[in-house]
């Protein structure tokens, strides 16, 4: 399930949301002055009739204007790629906010000709219109968050073995540079609703969409952050060591947990990791792992944990 806003059709409002639905794309025309109306409203904007019909449409038109949004407004607009928020002026005369697809930023140009892409949001059929260029072969396209295929048995890189008791080779691991990220975990609305239950943690700010998009300082309900921590088991760090020769290793707890930002229902998250200290102890030798949880497209984590491993 997805965490962004989703429009809620009203009764002035569905006509122009089911055609979506439908395939099709259709305007307010005004049966009074003949002209045209968006967005959807009981009277016309040139002449205020509440004479109006719905008209279908090709929606191609121009590029009136557009911004790169590389940094997300929201958690959950956040993506490996960055959000092409646009203005499309069609043949109409009316303009439409919108979402560009299918270009590069480089690509894209004021007053170059764009047609629609219909872009199915959500498992209800929910239908967005987006744009693309009108040379560009994209009509529609499937936007539902999915979960991600698992890594295949043998796409783990080769590791270099390092024998515990060899604490220069072990400290000399201890860096400031992350490992590369693992693979990514989709954390949908049903995986937070089963922490829930399980947890017996069932507050609203995670378990009921409709009141957290209301009343919520997120747009939506937001993964507890245990859950997130959890699933940090589930990323497989593509490390470049792996330590040998030790009788038993023990998850000895964090030595540091924070939780700096919110993960929305519907996102994808990944995980990387670098070690931050090696100790000999009396018990045996200490590794501090700080492992960081980012939403994909993030820069600022959703989970630091400072892992601490004991080799005995």
């Amino acid at each position: 399930m997805s965490n962004k806003p989703m429009p809620l059709a009203t009764p002035i409002s569905a006509p122009f949301w089911n055609g979506l639905k439908e395939g099709r794309v259709q305007l307010q025309q005004c049966n009074s002055c003949q002209q045209w109306t968006f967005y959807p409203r009981r009277h016309c904007s040139h002449c205020l009739s509440h004479d109006l019909s719905w008209k279908e449409v090709s929606g191609a038109g121009t590029l009136y204007t557009f911004t790169v949004a590389r940094i997300p407004t929201l958690p959950e607009f956040a993506g490996a790629e960055p959000q092409i928020l646009a203005v499309v002026e069609l043949e109409q005369g009316v303009r439409m906010n919108t979402t560009l697809v299918g270009l590069a930023p480089d690509d894209i140009r004021v007053g170059m000709a764009v047609k629609p892409v219909r872009a199915r949001v959500s498992e209800d059929g929910t239908v967005l219109l987006r744009y693309t260029g009108a040379d560009v072969d994209l009509v529609e396209r499937d936007e539902v968050p999915k979960a991600p295929p698992a890594p295949a048995a043998d796409a783990s890189p080769a590791r270099t073995r390092i024998d515990v008791k060899d604490i220069d080779a072990l400290k000399a691991l201890v860096s400031d540079q992350f490992s590369d990220w693992s693979n990514q975990i989709l954390v949908d609305q049903a995986l937070i609703d089963d922490f829930a239950r399980l947890s017996g943690d069932d507050y609203w700010i995670h378990t009921d969409p409709e009141r957290a998009r209301k009343e919520g300082p997120f747009g939506g309900t937001i993964a507890h952050g245990a859950l997130v921590q959890v699933l940090m088991s589930r990323m497989q760090v593509p490390l470049s060591f792996e330590v040998t020769g030790f009788t038993n290793m023990v998850n000895y707890g964090s030595e540091r947990l924070r939780f700096p930002s919110p993960v929305p229902a519907g996102s994808l998250l990944h995980s990387r990791v670098r070690v931050k200290s090696v100790e000999v102890l009396p018990r045996g030798t200490q590794m501090i792992m700080e492992f960081n949880i980012h939403v994909v497209g993030q820069d600022r984590p959703a989970v630091i944990n400072d892992l601490v491993i004991l080799y005995m």
